[in-house]
């Protein structure tokens, strides 16, 4: 952990990346743990789970880019929803290296990574927590 003990709260972590996404998910933490896992995820910091469980805020930081994390709190206006129109782009440089430990930590292939009309070498898979991950490794100089 990145100088943040991720049990306490702490001074702000500055967010990384341009735009940061922020999920709502059912186990923030336990997302937080797979990312880790399937993504080589860094936790920089994160909120103690209330009596229920649910954490407010983890930050982590995954392939130089922040991705902030939450459960939902219904009772505070903050339900949770499906996942859906949305996919999270991972701009890599060995799609297989990274396909196969997200794969092996869980992940649900919902496009086989292939060469594309485009060039580059995609594909998609699907995280236990219902967020699309889609790869991308851009097309080698000839």
């Amino acid at each position: 952990m990145s100088g943040t003990d991720a049990t306490q709260p702490g001074p702000a972590v500055p967010p990384r990346g341009g735009v940061v996404a922020y999920l709502t998910l059912d186990g923030a933490l336990r997302a937080a743990a797979f990312y880790q896992k399937a993504f080589g995820a860094e936790i920089l910091a994160s909120i103690p789970p209330d009596e229920k469980g649910r954490t407010m805020h983890v930050h982590l930081v995954v392939n130089g880019t922040s991705v902030m994390l939450s459960d939902a709190f219904p009772e505070h206006g903050h339900p949770l929803r499906a996942p859906q129109a949305f996919s999270l782009l991972l701009p890599v440089d060995d799609i297989a290296a990274w396909w196969d430990q997200a794969v092996a930590a869980g992940a649900e292939v919902v496009m086989p990574y292939q060469e594309m009309f485009w060039g580059d070498v995609y594909g998609q898979l699907r995280d236990p927590f219902g967020v699309i991950w889609a790869m991308n490794q851009p097309k080698r100089a000839a």
